[in-house]
Order: C-alpha cells, then sequence, then structure tokens
C-alpha cells in the first residue's frame, strides 16, 4: 500500500510538471504574434492557429538551465556562476538585460553585479518568465524556489526584475500543493519585500479586481498606475498576470487570452498565466488547445553545447530527475559574500554647456570641458545639469578590431551626433529603447568602424519639464545585435 501511495504522489507531481511545460508553450504561442503590442485585444484562441509550438526565450532558458545542471551528476546545485557561465558560452541572444548581462559579464562583472551595473533594463520581464524551473525543482516548498530564483535573476536583473521571478517562482511551488488563489498570493508576497512596487502592483490588482470584475477595466486601472513606455517593465506585465489568472477562475482559455489580450509582453504573460494553471490543476488544459502545438520541444538554435529532450514530456521527466537529485539542497548561503564589482575598467565623459543649438553640420568645438568619470553607457543628468540650451558631450574610446557596426544613442531629447567629426544621426528625441535591436530608426546607424580610436561628439537639448535628462549609447555588432566591447580613453 504504501508503495502504490508513493507511486500516485509520484504520478501526480508529474501530471503538474507535464502540464506545467505544455501550459507554458501553450501561452507564449498563443502571445507571440501580439508581443510588444499595446492592446487590448480580443483573442478566443490562436491566431493564427500554429502547426507547432513557437520557441521562446521563456522556454529555451529553462532548458538551458535544467541541461546545464544535468551535467553536473550528483553534485547538481543551483548557483548564479553556473548560470553565468551558460550565459557567456551559450547564449547568443542580444535582448535588452540579456544583452547588457553577457556584455558586463564579458567585461568581468560577475553577478550579482552582472544584472545591476549600467543596465537600464535591470526593471525588465527577462527574469521572471523563467521562474517555472524552479519552482518545479522545489514543488511545495516556496522559499526554495524564491532562493533558487533569486540565484538565476540577480545575474541579469536586480530590484524589481528580480523580485518578479521571486514572486512568481514561489507562487508557482506552492500552487502543487494549493489552489486558492488568495492563500497562494499570500505565500508568494512573503517572499518580498514590503516595499517592492511588485508587491503593491499585485495587491492592487487584486483588489481592483474585486471591486469591478471586468479584466478592460482593471487593465487600465493598471496602466494608469503601473504603465511604461518599455512594454517589458516588469510591474507591469507582472499585473496583467495576476488579471488573466483571476479572469480565468478556472478556465484556462480564458486565463491566457485575458493575459495576452492586455497587450504588452504578451508571450511572456500567456506563457506564465498558462504553466500556473497547468500546475494548479493538469486536467484544465482543453485538448483543442494542445492538438495545435503538439508536445515537441522546440528550442531556439541560439541557444547552443545541449541536448536537450525532444518533447515536452521528456524535459519534464528531466527536471523531475534533477529535483530528486538536488533533494532540497538549497544555493550556498552568502554566495555572494562581501564580493565588490570587479569594475570593466575606467570611463569618461567630457561635458561643456554651449549657449545655442548649433545650426552648422560642423561640430562644435570643445576646449572648456568637465572631465567627468561615469559608470558606463547610461548616463543620467539631474536638471540642475541643464542650464543651457545645450550640453556638447565628448567620448572617447578604442575598438579592438573592425567591425561592422550599430551606433546607438537612445534618448527622448532631442540631439545631434556627430562620429569621427562627420555628422551622423540628428534626432527630435523619442522613448528610451536602448537596446540595438529595438532602439527607434532615428537613433542608430549602421556604418563600418575600423578598429583604434574614434571620437563620439553629441549636441543635446535639455528634457522636457520634469523630466530628468539622460541617454544610453553604444556600439554593437550590426547583425548580431551584441554588444562591442569598447576601452574607453
Amino acid at each position: 500500500m504504501l508503495q502504490e501511495a508513493r507511486s500516485t504522489v509520484n504520478q501526480t507531481l508529474r501530471n503538474r510538471v507535464v502540464a506545467c511545460w505544455i501550459g507554458k508553450a501553450i501561452g507564449g504561442t498563443l502571445g507571440m504574434p501580439l508581443e510588444g503590442k499595446a492592446g487590448p485585444f480580443e483573442l478566443t484562441f490562436y491566431d493564427p492557429v500554429p502547426t507547432k509550438m513557437v520557441p521562446n526565450d521563456d522556454l529555451d532558458l529553462q532548458v538551458l538551465w535544467a541541461c546545464k545542471l544535468d551535467e553536473m551528476g550528483r553534485d547538481v546545485r543551483v548557483d548564479r556562476h553556473v548560470l553565468a557561465d551558460a550565459w557567456l558560452n551559450q547564449v547568443s541572444f542580444p535582448w535588452d538585460e540579456y544583452g547588457v548581462a553577457i556584455r558586463n559579464l564579458r567585461a568581468g562583472l560577475r553577478a550579482p553585479f552582472s544584472g545591476s551595473v549600467d543596465n537600464w533594463f535591470q526593471h525588465g520581464m527577462g527574469a521572471a518568465i523563467r521562474s517555472e524551473v524552479w519552482a518545479c525543482l522545489a514543488a511545495g516548498k516556496p522559499q526554495l524556489a524564491a532562493q533558487y530564483a533569486y540565484e538565476d535573476a540577480c545575474v541579469d536583473h536586480a530590484g524589481e526584475g528580480i523580485w518578479a521571478e521571486v514572486f512568481f517562482a514561489a507562487l508557482q511551488a506552492q500552487a502543487f500543493v494549493e489552489r486558492d488563489p488568495h492563500a497562494l498570493l499570500r505565500v508568494a508576497l512573503a517572499q518580498l519585500p514590503a516595499d517592492s512596487r511588485i508587491a503593491r502592483a499585485v495587491g492592487d490588482t487584486v483588489v481592483w479586481w474585486q471591486q469591478d470584475g471586468d479584466w478592460r477595466q482593471v487593465r487600465s486601472r493598471i496602466l494608469d498606475s503601473y504603465g511604461e513606455d518599455n512594454f517589458t517593465d516588469v510591474t507591469m506585465n507582472v499585473a496583467f498576470t495576476i488579471l488573466g489568472w483571476l479572469d480565468g477562475a478556472g478556465d484556462f482559455g480564458r486565463a491566457v487570452c485575458t493575459a495576452v489580450n492586455c497587450g504588452m509582453d504578451t508571450d511572456c504573460t500567456g506563457a506564465t498565466v498558462g504553466a500556473l494553471m497547468g500546475i494548479i490543476d493538469p486536467t484544465c488544459i482543453p485538448e483543442q488547445w494542445v492538438r495545435p502545438i503538439g508536445r515537441e520541444l522546440v528550442v531556439d538554435k541560439r541557444i547552443t553545447g545541449i541536448q536537450p529532450p525532444s518533447t515536452l514530456d521528456g524535459f519534464a521527466d528531466l527536471v523531475l530527475d534533477l529535483g530528486r537529485r538536488l533533494n532540497g539542497r538549497a544555493p550556498a548561503a552568502g554566495a555572494a559574500g562581501s564580493m565588490s564589482p570587479q569594475s570593466p575598467g575606467p570611463r569618461f565623459v567630457e561635458l561643456q554647456p554651449l549657449d545655442r543649438v548649433p545650426t552648422s553640420e560642423v561640430a562644435p568645438e570643445m576646449n572648456d570641458v568637465q572631465r567627468l568619470a561615469v559608470d558606463g553607457y547610461w548616463a543620467q543628468m539631474p536638471a540642475a545639469t541643464w542650464t543651457t540650451p545645450a550640453l556638447a558631450v565628448r567620448y572617447r574610446f578604442d575598438l579592438p578590431v573592425a567591425t561592422a557596426a550599430r551606433v546607438m544613442f537612445n534618448t527622448h531629447q532631442p540631439y545631434q551626433l556627430w562620429l569621427d567629426g562627420q555628422p551622423l544621426i540628428k534626432s527630435g528625441g523619442d522613448v528610451l529603447k536602448p537596446s540595438f535591436h529595438r532602439a527607434p530608426d532615428g537613433q542608430r546607424a549602421d556604418l563600418p568602424l575600423a578598429a583604434g580610436g574614434h571620437e563620439l561628439i553629441v549636441v543635446i537639448e535639455p528634457p522636457r519639464p520634469g523630466e530628468q535628462g539622460g541617454w544610453i549609447w553604444g556600439v554593437g555588432d550590426s547583425k548580431t545585435h551584441q554588444w562591442v566591447p569598447l576601452t574607453f580613453a
């Protein structure tokens, strides 16, 4: 009888883990065509209807983590430095915080500083979408799942970007043993700092849902209080995810569609709701949602050096085996210790106030500059900096090898940019999207750059009243969109 009971428990756990990954694949495939669009939408099913699952970094990276942990044999442990090595050696995704973290790691910064230093995207969704593997490895143990999630998220995020993954990992881990949404939320929120913006947004979403009972109205309230120009901002997307789950009330299709219909980072919100629903009740996923995507595991080719399972069921079995080997082992206490950032080297910017905005195509002479050490590529300039009609900025840098380059200078302030004395970009300003693949067309330029020294001069007009001035710039590879390492003079 005892053996039969254990067999039943094991089968129940496997069913939940399998359903987690199927729900993840369904939600990601549903939301992918609308990723980055504001919404609201009116989906009730896939549109277009797929013939297999769409590869998605939401799942790809978790497959990589599981395969890397599997290579450790019986000594498996969840460790930020093991995950950071995988980022360096086996991931070529250039997007947003991923690209920044890879750049920082290559420059010698170790986690957690790889996620916190010079990272405009530290509050993005890139870690929140990787929570399920930790929940499955710590099923029924939300605090342990939260610890695993922290090890993962700190490699490429800081602040709310970390807390979002911690929140979802704890929520999903508890979902293996609890069904009531309010009980689940209490457990997950207990893992967050009291002043967390994620915690406030989740609490507000629950209250608004209880008051309004209409997802469109609650969505509007979320946007009014937590909306951001960056569609991957984690706070509003976590709120949309919770809203989809609450609106679904156990109906899988309704839950994933509501999350996606809210807009913004739709593949991520849909995938996270789908995974959570699968864990809570594996029988809630209708066959009509499974049939179009099948059960094949499709991984992006930019994840290299692993041989992943061929099916979602096989991936679930890999994760279950890892869980047995981990056996509740927590990450090493104080993994970061007293470690301080390993500086990638001094970086300097030269500033010179201008009494007028230049009208000539010639870069201004910079004879009376103030030389400042800066944190990196992201410069934040307080209002007191802007005392004249314009500010001239000069960066001097060395490029290690000749590069087919993409030069990016992203700011919401009007500016003119010269590179090596030649006019390159003139922009009226735009929203901040400081990633080489999605910076506004008028704030980036592709051109060949020779190895050696270069000079970037930018004339920037003041920000609008009440806004903080600043910019993010960099040189990337025009094809891969990865950051190119520079040495600052």
